[in-house]
């Protein structure tokens, strides 16, 4: 028999933890590719890769075997040493954004990676007003979290509904912008807080081509969309644009806490001239680098950004095949393996809450925005097809039951 301390830490495991959030009580103990164990040893497909994150599957046995190779030389380094596997992460980083002249710095979070962008580019231009679309989450914290003060915004709805064929600078939803104002445009080209809407092209075009003309920067933030995930290498590849400043996350560190920052060698060099200055504790650390070194190679090798391609073209499919079965399905939108399906408010029986939870009783994790009635599937991008028909197939049958 164990100590009263013990049974409480069994029954109530997160009763020490500050609630910030709703808890899912399934005490998850083990972890492997798409698939997740809870303490009774009953099996979940993770179509929602933990928060985004694990890209290239669970307890990746590659990403294993470097960190534990890592750990038994050197995990943490102040800040002034300089140590060869930032340098090698960094080279292989900038590879997949063709930008090899460029220069990176490795930190800890996407919203870190993001603020920091935006930051520089304030140092850079000499412009504080940002201009982001209305649905961008961004960050956790600070300017980009906030989004208040020293902010415009075009909303993204009016542009998604628009039936013009072309995007005019005298459009009512882009007229009032003072584009010269502008230090950056931070752009998120997916996701969306988690609704899964893509931006219309022309638009990121029109908009891209009024910063450079005005002076500004154009910032990507690919925390979410980054790696493979859109079933290109990056969110932007699709939008035929090339950034200045590129914020990573999520998947660079696949469920390790590590993010980057890549710009332009011009922008670096601008930077350092002017002896810019930025420290915190875990920069360009080697443990975080050689991981997302590795994440790298494992997509590059195994192939995972077609891989995605294919494979989310085929659950978008199958997707597609449900909503013409179910009239409350009001559309199905995806690139790659990050695929949102969104509800007409007209059944008053369905709710997405509860078809998540259904959903995870059948042993299936899918992502849920309430307010905007979407369920989403962002499985590792490893993830094999027989796990996408079987959750078609569940999908299916929860929705029957509440049709």
């Amino acid at each position: 028999m164990g100590t009263q301390a013990e049974t409480e830490k069994r029954n109530e495991p997160m009763k020490r933890i500050l609630r910030c959030h709703d808890f899912v009580k399934n005490d998850i103990i083990r972890a492997e590719n798409c698939y997740l164990y809870d303490k009774n040893n009953k099996r979940y497909v993770d179509f929602e890769s933990g928060i985004w994150c694990a890209v290239v599957g669970h307890v990746n046995p590659r990403i294993n075997k470097r960190i534990i190779e890592q750990i038994n030389n050197v995990v943490h380094l102040g800040y002034r040493f300089t140590n060869y596997l930032a340098e090698e992460a960094a080279v292989n980083l900038l590879d997949t954004i063709s930008e090899k002249g460029g220069k990176c710095v490795f930190l800890s979070s996407g919203s870190e990676a993001v603020e920091f962008s935006i930051n520089i580019a304030k140092l850079i231009t000499g412009k504080n007003l940002m201009l982001t679309l209305s649905e961008s989450y961004l960050g956790a914290y600070g300017s980009a979290g906030m989004k208040t003060d020293k902010w415009a915004k075009i909303d993204l709805r009016d542009c998604l509904n628009c039936k013009e064929i072309e995007c005019f600078k005298d459009c009512t939803n882009l007229k009032n912008i003072s584009w010269d104002n502008i230090g950056a445009f931070v752009f998120e080209p997916g996701s969306s807080s988690g609704k899964v809407k893509f931006p219309p092209k022309k638009l990121i075009q029109l908009i891209f081509k009024e910063i450079e003309n005005s002076g500004g920067l154009v910032i990507v933030d690919e925390v979410t969309t980054g790696f493979g995930r859109t079933g290109k290498w990056y969110g932007f590849n699709h939008y035929k644009i090339r950034p200045d400043i590129i914020a990573f996350g999520k998947g660079l560190g696949n469920g390790y806490p590590v993010s980057a920052v890549a710009m332009k060698n011009e922008i670096a060099t601008e930077l350092e001239n002017n002896k810019f200055r930025y420290v915190q504790s875990h920069q360009n650390d080697p443990l975080g680098c050689v991981i997302a070194d590795e994440v790298i190679r494992i997509i590059k090798e195994e192939g995972l950004v077609n891989r995605s391609f294919a494979l989310g073209s085929k659950l978008i499919g199958y997707l597609n095949e449900l909503m013409k079965r179910f009239p409350f399905v009001k559309e199905v939108r995806g690139r790659g393996l990050m695929v949102g399906m969104e509800f007409s408010k007209s059944n008053h029986n369905l709710d997405v809450e509860l078809l998540s939870n259904e959903m995870l009783k059948r042993g299936f994790i899918v992502g849920v925005n309430a307010n905007a009635n979407v369920i989403r599937f962002l499985p590792p991008l490893t993830i094999e097809e027989h796990e996408i028909e079987a959750l078609i197939e569940n999908l299916g049958l929860v929705l029957e039951r509440m049709n």
